[in-house]
């Protein structure tokens, strides 16, 4: 796991799809030289949980955006698993089916993503909004296999400008994650600490 102060290695990431401001086949930075960057690790193409959660932040991108924040989202799916549950994000995803940056930024499996009872209204929440949306043929259902698995628990990490981790959550449930307030409130509790400095140590 990644504390916060930790440095983040430079690196270009490249999404599956095509948004308004990333264009078919560009890299994504990772940090951003200019943004922070919110790095998301969630589970696999269709989880019907990671997209209750992602639906949100479609729905309150521009906010994400105005406050100089890029989102970029990890899923341990192939991208062609992905493009067709992920078409209409507008941010980046990233495929990582080997799992390579999971393993490198500390992001975990375990059987209590779903067996903690703090995930369980989530999850039927989830299925219950998903099993609508396949019927009205708005989603598509997941694989029935999932090579990576469906333990996986998520993890945010918000990455300033020169790769510093100002903040790090490492989820102890499938549906244990930044919401979008409290990701604006870490963005601007870091930009007011940069400031108070002049410039990030």
């Amino acid at each position: 796991m990644l504390e916060p102060g930790s440095v983040v290695p430079a690196r270009l990431l490249t999404p599956v799809t095509p948004t308004e401001s990333i264009a078919d086949g560009a890299a994504v930075p990772v940090p951003d030289p200019e943004r922070l960057v919110h790095l998301q690790f969630r589970r696999f193409a269709g989880c019907p949980v990671c997209h209750l959660h992602l639906r949100s932040v479609v729905r309150r991108h521009a906010e994400i955006e105005a406050a100089g924040i890029r989102e970029i989202v990890l899923f341990h799916s192939s991208a062609e698993e992905l493009r067709p549950h992920t078409a209409d994000f507008p941010f980046a995803v990233i495929a990582d089916p080997a799992q390579r940056l999971y393993r490198e930024f500390g992001v975990e499996s375990s059987p209590r993503s779903l067996l903690d009872p703090r995930a369980w209204g989530p999850v039927l929440w989830a299925i219950a909004r998903s099993a609508v949306e396949v019927a009205r043929g708005r989603e598509r259902l997941p694989a029935p296999r999932q090579p990576g698995g469906r333990l996986g628990l998520p993890a945010d990490l918000l990455i300033g400008p020169d790769g510093r981790v100002l903040a790090a959550k490492y989820g102890e449930h499938v549906y244990d994650q930044w919401s979008v307030d409290e990701l604006l409130r870490l963005a601007a509790a870091a930009r007011n600490s940069v400031g108070a400095r002049g410039t990030p140590a």
